[in-house]
């Protein structure tokens, strides 16, 4: 993974965890290029290496409704080592620094009501919807 990086392969990469993650540009070229929307579940890191690209895209950050609330449902999966668990709220506050500033996303969701969550991501998304189904599946890209 690490010549891949080099190389140039990924929109955006990290490593959390001790783990590498990254976004291929083939597989988002390949998703754009069938007029589909192609959604990424990335970290900070992820969208300012994003943001850097020149890639036309769309941000929408997805908070829990507090740090104790996302402490609960990390706990509650039952995936987590105290260390791991440590490790993810500590990028979590910065994260919501991050993503509650004016400027770095297009949506910012509260995931504390799933209805009204889901109503407010459709009523951002589906313009970009009816634009890509206007188009033909030419012109503009979005991810």
């Amino acid at each position: 993974m690490e010549t891949l990086v080099e190389e140039g392969a990924f929109l955006e990469h990290a490593v959390f965890g001790g783990n590498m993650y990254g976004t291929s540009r083939t597989s988002v070229a390949k998703v754009a290029n069938q007029a589909k929307i192609c959604i990424l579940d990335i970290d900070m890191q992820g969208v300012k290496q994003i943001k850097q690209s020149g890639l036309k895209a769309r941000y929408v950050f997805i908070e829990a409704p507090s740090m104790e609330v996302l402490e609960m449902r990390l706990r509650d999966r039952g995936t987590e080592s105290e260390a791991s668990l440590k490790r993810r709220l500590d990028a979590a506050r910065g994260e919501l620094d991050y993503g509650r500033t004016d400027g770095n996303f297009d949506l910012r969701l509260v995931n504390d009501q799933v209805e009204k969550a889901y109503t407010q991501l459709r009523e951002f998304i589906l313009p970009t919807i009816a634009k890509l189904e206007g188009e033909g599946g030419s012109g503009e890209k979005f991810i």
